[in-house]
């Protein structure tokens, strides 16, 4: 089977994903507009964008993992560790370079046996990542000793809190990813490979590729970008901390879930994850403005997650 054909054989991103979420981002914007007349200022909404750079950058490398039937539970711990390690790198060196080159050889040594585990021991990929989140944990309490890593310079802690040409870096740097993996996804053979993992890894076999191989490489791609936002998280909170990134990846899978990524088929879209991260970032806006306590935003998030899931079911059953 040509490349063509493979292509031409995968499905497209469905339009009605965009509609569900934009109408309940748009609904949230406006309960929590009516709540907080702050809520729509420029600071705000610039804070809000600002904010869900991270995530973003976790939300999209997630996506093309559930797009091939996977998951990644230890993302938001292999963050943690990335940012220590990127942490103590440049205080000890001063070289934001070699910092961030060890934040993303961390992420992609974790994707890799992520891969591995799943492609090669066709370990479920809930149980091999849920592992390896312990496993990440563990190497995160140990490299710090339990502490946070403080003495952060100033031309790290300026990656976020600075600007060019007027606009906050982190959003240059969500967009300029976005666009890398619009391209990815969309205009590239590996983009076609993503959706045949999820919908036809028989097409693939047929076609010569080596499916295994694609998606160790899908699961690299996730730790790599986990490592990424490891240079946006430690200049965000100006230092490493232990525990600074657990739980983001439940973040990331509602984001994708509600920007209706399915969990089966290799249906994934790219834009339906950013209006899902904006979603998750207005709501945690929100509900900061409302002095509601971090346990109950957590929640919050929860029952999206499970109103996407939800929601995801009722498609799957249609005919």
């Amino acid at each position: 089977m040509s490349d063509h054909a493979l292509s031409a054989a995968q499905p497209r991103p469905r339009l009605p994903a965009i509609p569900g979420v934009a109408i309940v981002l748009v609904a949230l914007a406006l309960v929590f507009a009516a709540i907080s007349p702050n809520f729509l200022s420029t600071g705000n909404l610039s804070n809000i964008l600002v904010q869900s750079v991270i995530l973003l950058l976790l939300a999209m490398p997630m996506t093309l993992i559930i797009m091939t039937e996977g998951l990644d539970l230890s993302m938001g711990a292999v963050l943690t560790l990335a940012s220590l390690v990127l942490a103590l790198t440049v205080v000890s060196t001063q070289s934001l370079v070699l910092g961030l080159a060890g934040a993303v050889g961390v992420g992609l040594a974790f994707g890799f046996v992520n891969g591995w585990l799943v492609s090669s021991l066709r370990i479920p990929p809930f149980v091999a990542t849920l592992g390896t989140l312990g496993v990440a944990q563990g190497l995160a309490l140990i490299v710090s000793d339990g502490q946070s890593v403080v003495g952060i310079p100033r031309f790290l802690r300026q990656v976020y809190s600075g600007e060019t040409a007027g606009i906050p870096n982190p959003i240059l740097i969500g967009a300029a990813f976005y666009a890398l993996f619009h391209v990815l996804l969309y205009h590239t053979k590996f983009g076609v490979y993503i959706r045949a993992l999820g919908g036809n890894r028989d097409a693939l076999t047929l076609a010569g590729v080596k499916w295994q191989r694609m998606l160790v490489a899908v699961y690299m791609l996730g730790g790599a970008m986990a490592g990424v936002a490891a240079l946006l998280l430690t200049a965000r909170i100006n230092a490493g901390h232990p525990t600074a990134a657990i739980g983001m990846e439940f973040d990331a899978i509602a984001a994708v879930a509600l920007g209706g990524t399915s969990f089966e088929r290799g249906n994934g879209w790219i834009f339906g994850t950013l209006l899902g991260v904006l979603t998750v970032g207005v709501l945690r806006n929100g509900l900061n403005l409302m002095a509601v306590p971090s346990s109950a935003q957590v929640a919050a998030t929860g029952a999206l997650v499970i109103v996407a899931l939800f929601l995801d079911g009722l498609r799957s059953r249609k005919p």
